[in-house]
């Protein structure tokens, strides 16, 4: 079995992480963050001209078609340049989400403009205590006793929260359930919110490991050009070591996250329990990283001067999101205890 990304996938990731690159550098979220915007207009329509808002979506429902495994590096990609932007949380899980209720002509009809790249969707999901983005978003997906409603945000009351990171705009959203809102019901629902919570946890991983990246290579540079006694601080085996640390995680976080992401379609005990290592494995690297980072920087690494503190941010925000260390080790725990264990149940489904 052929365990690596396709020339396809790569490349997508690759032209991904190469536009990130040049147009979300920290100077631009440090601008950004100046002139309080949720959103750099710009870069947003260059994502968009990628057609990266229909990627989970099927081709029948008018999207790209695209597996986990094919968006797994993109949310990488969107971690190591802290995107403000909600690609990973509208591509990743809201479209899907919408598109599986497309059979309402409401849905439907927001799906189209959604893939166009016209507006985008948020979800109040109860595995998040606030919705991200819900002043950006045309509607929002919201939960109420297992039923689903699409609730337009002009016609809500959303709330601003505050928030560690501050491109994490969150807020609570209040409206009136009714037949109008309601879009499907709990036994009907009960699926497709299973299914967003493990694509909304995954990708949350793997911005992590993104991000992680992120910390150690800020590290790595900042050690490079820092001189302490007329040498690098990186040429110091205290600093070398821990920097290796914190790569380490990386390295042993990163098959994790992958084999979750081949394994989301099962939908079952094994790939949950998948997904649920994959963001513990993603939340000990980035934390790691980060603190590591902050250490080799000194004292400035405790001030907002130093850019690290935007990844850092970023890793506390999402530590939680989707699910916290608690509920995915309870995940983990019903896999192992209820299961069988061993190299032969490595890849195993309940099918």
């Amino acid at each position: 079995m052929d365990f690596r990304f396709s020339e396809e996938q790569t490349m997508t990731a690759d032209v991904v992480r190469e536009l990130l690159a040049d147009v979300c550098q920290p100077a631009d979220l440090r601008r950004l963050m100046g002139e309080g915007a949720a959103r750099d207009a710009s870069r947003w329509a260059k994502i968009l001209e990628m057609g990266l808002a229909g990627a989970l979506v099927a081709e029948d429902n008018g999207g790209l078609g695209l597996s986990a495994i094919d968006f797994v590096q993109i949310a990488e990609a969107c971690g190591y340049a802290g995107l403000p932007e909600p690609l990973v949380e509208n591509a990743g899980v809201a479209l899907p989400l919408l598109a599986a209720f497309s059979d309402n002509a409401r849905v439907a009809a927001l799906l189209k403009r959604a893939l166009a790249g016209d507006v985008t969707v948020t979800v109040a999901h109860p595995a998040n205590s606030f919705v991200a983005d819900a002043d950006t978003a045309e509607a929002v997906l919201v939960v109420r006793d297992g039923a689903v409603h699409l609730v337009e945000t002009a016609k809500a009351r959303i709330v601003a929260q505050p928030s560690v990171d501050p491109f994490r705009r969150l807020f609570t959203v209040e409206f009136e359930p009714s037949d109008a809102t309601l879009v499907a019901g709990a036994s009907e629902a009960a699926v497709p919110l299973a299914a967003a919570l493990d694509r909304g946890a995954l990708f949350a991983a793997a911005q992590m490991q993104g991000l992680a990246q992120r910390c150690v290579d800020l590290g790595v540079a900042y050690a490079k050009e820092r001189q302490q006694f007329g040498k690098p601080i990186g040429s110091y085996q205290a600093v070398k070591h821990h920097l290796a640390t914190a790569q380490v995680k990386i390295e042993f976080a990163r098959p994790v996250l992958h084999a979750a992401a081949a394994q989301l379609e099962q939908s079952d005990l094994y790939s949950r329990a998948r997904i649920s290592q994959a963001k513990l494995a993603c939340t000990d690297a980035a934390d790691v990283a980060a603190r590591t980072s902050i250490q080799v920087h000194g004292a400035m690494g405790y001030s907002w001067e130093v850019d690290v503190h935007f990844f850092l941010k970023r890793g506390i925000a999402l530590t939680s999101w989707w699910g916290g260390t608690a509920f995915h080790r309870e995940r983990v725990a019903a896999r192992v205890f209820a299961r069988p264990l061993g190299p032969e149940h490595t890849f195993a489904g309940e099918a």
